[in-house]
């Protein structure tokens, strides 16, 4: 094998080889004392027409444009750290124990009792379900306005099974009709709770109340979780305590 003529690039001062990038259209090149201008290909050209009616030239870009336009030019990609769902921090108000009001949802107005806060970040509350009909239930921070009133539930027991798999519903598939009854894909099943719900209930209830009853204002304290909240006339939120 014969050896090649062409010498090796020797390296720069940093240690890496110059590469000559190749020239493009409108750059002036300065090359053994000379200056070249690269004429750039040109945009359009001139394409003559046939036809008795379309006699002529007409001049047709040589690429055509694409039919799709980026809405951004040169768009970041953010690169998105940590989990999807972010938990927010609880509030110092919710402790076990606080009276709360709701302000939304089936059971909007009515005072419940914060058990405590679920994996997923939303809280366990409950009425009680004997004194005003709501039961236990899953409730966003923001849909909850905690009072000065607190009950020492301390010793109560929740069972460690209601978590947030707990209030999942399942949804039931639909059976064909047999008998031709078109209409039955349309009608709704009303919910009911299951029995480990109502025993779960029943369970949490009884010690709540049995907590209410421990305190000297017990008649005023049923009295007012049983009843709703509202705002009447000359009533502002922001200027209230609760």
């Amino acid at each position: 094998m014969e050896e090649s003529k062409t010498k090796p690039k020797a390296p720069a001062e940093d240690g890496k080889l110059k590469i000559k990038l190749p020239l493009r259209g409108g750059i002036v090149c300065f090359g053994r004392g000379k200056k070249k201008f690269m004429k750039r290909a040109p945009e359009f050209i001139t394409k003559p027409i046939g036809g008795e009616k379309n006699g002529g030239t007409r001049t047709v870009r040589v690429k055509k444009l694409p039919a799709y336009y980026a809405p951004e030019h040169n768009r970041r990609k953010r690169k998105i750290s940590g989990p999807k769902t972010r938990q927010r921090k609880l509030r110092s108000s919710l402790t076990p124990g606080t009276v709360c009001i709701t302000l939304g949802g089936l059971h909007k107005g009515k005072r419940v009792v914060f058990l405590k806060r679920l994996d997923q970040g939303l809280c366990l509350v409950t009425g009680p379900y004997k004194i005003n009909k709501c039961p236990l239930r899953r409730i966003n921070q923001i849909y909850l306005i905690a009072t000065a009133t607190k009950l020492d539930i301390s010793g109560i027991d929740i069972p460690k099974h209601i978590d947030d798999r707990y209030f999942r519903r399942t949804k039931k598939k639909v059976p064909r009709s047999k008998d031709g009854d078109i209409f039955l894909k349309k009608k709704k099943e009303r919910y009911t709770p299951s029995e480990q719900r109502k025993k779960d209930q029943l369970h949490v209830d009884k010690q709540i109340i049995a907590a209410i009853r421990k305190r000297p204002d017990k008649k005023y304290m049923f009295g007012y979780i049983g009843t709703n909240w509202a705002l009447r006339s000359n009533m502002y939120p922001h200027l209230m305590k609760f």
